[in-house]
């Protein structure tokens, strides 16, 4: 659904095709009010949005919403509906936490969606989030949606995975994890404290699978969001020919 695309003024225009649709840049900006100097709570948003999709728009922006609301302080437990309503929850919990903790640092949320990969009709849109609510460091976070031009939706590994095949692909995403415990210099220590564990966050380029991991899944903070690649010949016979097309 998804084209190549190309910057045309404040937009990021896709393929005129019939089959494709536009997408646009989406950019918010809030700032919490009636805050000390340098430590206002601040929240960020580099977007996107399909005006001709908007149920792949709402997706997208709940999926995002989702990421920033599950690492915060908040008490809600239902997840914001809007950019406005999520910044008025998060600005609601820095102040509250200020009054505790006068000294902390501004909180700060920050939310980005990109093109990731586009081939064959399958265009990966790359999930980003950040968020700061005291401590040492934030915490990011990155989810991939994968959407099927052709289908008109978003597809998970489920989806894409041939009948029975998990098995194999845990297997192949284990050769995956070991080859990067090698690039780590890595001992088995280490991969005994932290082992892997079953990710279904995958971005399908044409020659590899990128499998995403956040920051203390499967190793310590210091080293980031570890990417296993899975070449995409060792996927045949596993994951449904559509989706291996280059």
């Amino acid at each position: 659904m998804l084209g190549a695309l190309a910057m045309l003024g404040g937009c990021q225009a896709l393929s005129s095709s019939p089959e494709r649709l536009d997408a646009e840049r989406v950019e918010k900006s809030f700032v919490e009010r009636d805050c000390p100097a340098e430590r206002c709570a601040t929240v960020e948003v580099d977007s996107l949005r399909f005006p001709g999709a908007p149920g792949l728009s709402e997706q997208l922006r709940d999926e995002l919403l989702s990421m920033g609301s599950g690492i915060t302080n908040g008490k809600s437990e239902t997840m914001a509906s809007s950019w406005e309503t999520y910044a008025k929850t998060f600005f609601d919990e820095a102040k509250a936490t200020r009054e505790r903790v006068p000294e902390l640092p501004g909180y700060q949320a920050v939310f980005k969606a990109e093109v990731y990969d586009r081939h064959a009709d399958l265009t990966t849109v790359k999930l980003d989030s950040y968020v700061f609510t005291g401590g040492a460091h934030g915490m990011p976070l990155t989810e991939f949606m994968v959407i099927d031009e052709r289908e008109r939706r978003v597809v998970t590994l489920d989806d894409m995975l041939r009948e029975g095949q998990t098995p194999a692909y845990r297997e192949a995403l284990s050769r995956a994890h070991r080859r990067w415990l090698e690039e780590q210099q890595a001992g088995a220590d280490f991969a005994e404290s932290w082992p892997l564990s079953m990710s279904r966050n995958v971005a399908p380029f044409a020659d590899e699978w990128r499998v995403r991991y956040n920051a203390y899944d499967i190793a310590p903070y210091s080293y980031g969001q570890p990417e296993l690649r899975i070449p995409a010949q060792a996927l045949e016979g596993i994951i449904k020919p559509r989706y291996l097309e280059r």
